[in-house]
């Protein structure tokens, strides 16, 4: 990103302003059956500026990083908010400060790889994939890698630096059973750059293996029977379970617009074993995989406390909501692109391990299912939801049995929570995926095993 030094332009700034140079950089390769189909590399960057006047924002960016566009940005803003509080008239107060300067770059030290390079190491996955399982009838090999930059100042005295990247391979594997295709695919990497996430493909092959296996197991599998089921929800469940059908229902703005979540401060949302926490940046001493040390308002991050011991304590705020509520902002206002303007979202949002083992939580169901791999799903404000499971077993008198077909999980999150008997005591982070509230954003996800009873789709 061109280096511009944002204090330059501190007296330019009218009232309570944000100001904000950003630079995401793409790098996204995919092979299908062997054949190139993507290879790109792209940078998305510029300026923006936001102004705070009585309640009322004004909002103003430029794709081109330069000093007549910080002021052409600055000036646009300021108008804006001006305007549109000559007309909304909302006569709020000031915003609540907490001043703090914050550099954290989680840039590589190694060598970086050319994208030939990169383009030469899916290659020779995807031909291992191809030799080593010849009786595949499909397979997709795609590397993303995204490096967000930023750089950020504040009128209340904050100045933030950050450089956060992450590097992913997915590897989408498929069979032909009886006529009908069956799918499996499973994420490898996380928080860093390609060069701190990959080594060689080599490293790769055992748990690709352990994929395969999965698949065929799968391809041979049962569906599931439909109805009220008690089901062990392995960690990659837990974590999107926490996020989708919890984490927004206590998004403050969404809170604000009627969410489930309103009003039940203090009340019992889940069983007693559940303690939910969206994290900033670390956990027991190792970071997140989405770190944030200062969100884009410049507030210092803080870890936020959504459920303890089954209670709800606490939303997720950014300034203005948290001067609404009256309470402290806890770093959540986020932004994905320099043209977008920050929302309430979360970072690291994870139900905390418990005391069991997952051996012991399969042996403990008589009949029931251990669902392990979640697809796309969806919730609502009312904390519904519907999740696809793409990776499942039976369990029968305590042990696994057949793999089960697709199948899905449904039901209303804070009654299924309060269903929880047992959880694991390992920890399990994920942050493949990206929350599209609004705007995409990545985000971590985690948790441990659960059990509880949980719809369960069927044929």
């Amino acid at each position: 990103m061109p280096e511009l030094n944002l204090r330059d332009y501190r007296d330019l700034f009218s009232g309570y302003t944000e100001l904000r140079a950003q630079e995401n950089r793409t790098v996204n390769i995919t092979f299908v059956r062997g054949n190139n189909t993507l290879n790109s590399r792209s940078s998305t960057g510029g300026i923006s500026a936001r102004v705070y006047r009585s309640g009322s924002w004004g909002f103003a960016s430029h794709p081109v990083l330069s000093a007549e566009n910080v002021k052409a940005v600055l000036r646009a803003a300021a108008d804006s908010a001006l305007f549109l509080d000559s007309r909304e008239k909302k006569n709020r107060g000031p915003l609540p400060a907490d001043p703090t300067t914050s550099e954290s770059d989680f840039s590589t030290t190694r060598p970086r790889r050319s994208q030939k390079e990169l383009v030469e190491f899916v290659r020779e996955l995807d031909d291992h994939i191809a030799s080593a399982y010849p009786e595949l009838a499909g397979r997709t090999v795609s590397l993303r890698c995204l490096d967000m930059e930023k750089r950020l100042l504040t009128a209340d005295g904050s100045y933030a630096r950050s450089m956060i990247p992450r590097s992913f391979i997915y590897v989408d594997l498929a069979l032909i059973r009886a006529g009908q295709p069956v799918e499996l695919f499973d994420v490898y990497g996380g928080l860093g750059q390609f060069e701190e996430q990959f080594s060689s493909p080599e490293e790769l092959f055992e748990k690709i293996a352990g994929q395969h296996r999965h698949l065929v197991k799968k391809s041979e599998g049962v569906f599931a029977d439909a109805g009220l089921k008690t089901c062990v929800l392995d960690a990659d469940l837990a974590g999107i379970l926490a996020h989708e059908a919890i984490g927004h229902t206590v998004e403050a703005d969404i809170v604000r617009s009627g969410s489930a979540a309103g009003g039940r401060i203090g009340q019992e949302v889940a069983a007693p074993l559940i303690t939910m926490i969206d994290y900033a940046h670390s956990y027991k001493g190792k970071n997140c995989p989405v770190p944030v040390l200062v969100d884009d308002e410049g507030t210092r991050a803080q870890d936020a406390v959504i459920i303890e011991k089954g209670v709800l304590k606490s939303y997720l705020h950014n300034k203005e909501s948290a001067a609404h509520f009256k309470v402290a902002p806890t770093g959540n206002a986020r932004a994905y692109q320099f043209s977008d303007e920050p929302l309430i979202r979360m970072r690291n949002t994870a139900i905390l391990p418990g005391s069991s083992s997952l051996e012991e939580m399969i042996a403990s169901v008589d009949d029931g299912y251990y669902l392990i791999r979640a697809s796309n799903g969806q919730a609502d404000s009312t904390s519904e939801f519907m999740f696809g499971v793409v990776l499942g077993y039976e369990i029968k008198q305590g042990r696994l049995r057949r793999a089960i077909k697709d199948t899905t999980i449904s039901g209303v999150a804070f009654d299924m929570l309060k269903t929880v008997s047992m959880i694991s005591g390992e920890m399990n982070w994920m942050s493949s995926g990206m929350c599209g509230k609004k705007q995409l954003i990545p985000v971590g996800m985690g948790g441990p095993a659960l059990k509880c009873r949980v719809n369960l789709g069927g044929r």
